[in-house]
């Protein structure tokens, strides 16, 4: 499914979707889920094996997903949302 327009940085917006990496971020960022969503595995076994740093980087990572405008997925593309 394709999303209208381009974000800021010239891409076309990401088929990812901020409010869900955010809310996955908050509730099960112990174990990476919402960094598992955006594609980007490296940091999503980094808060798997760090408990979301416990518990405080995840909460903080699923905070900024939800009120920055600058989140991008695997491919650098922005989120939409």
């Amino acid at each position: 499914m394709a999303f209208p327009g381009t974000a800021p940085n010239g891409q076309p917006y990401s088929d990812k979707s901020k409010i869900t990496a955010g809310l996955l971020q908050i509730f099960l960022g112990g174990l990476g889920i919402g960094r598992f969503y955006t594609g980007h595995t490296g940091m999503a076994i980094a808060q798997l094996l760090t408990c979301g740093g416990l518990g405080f980087w995840s909460l903080i990572d699923g905070i900024l997903f939800l009120t920055s405008n600058d989140r991008t997925d695997k491919q650098g593309r922005v989120l939409r949302g």
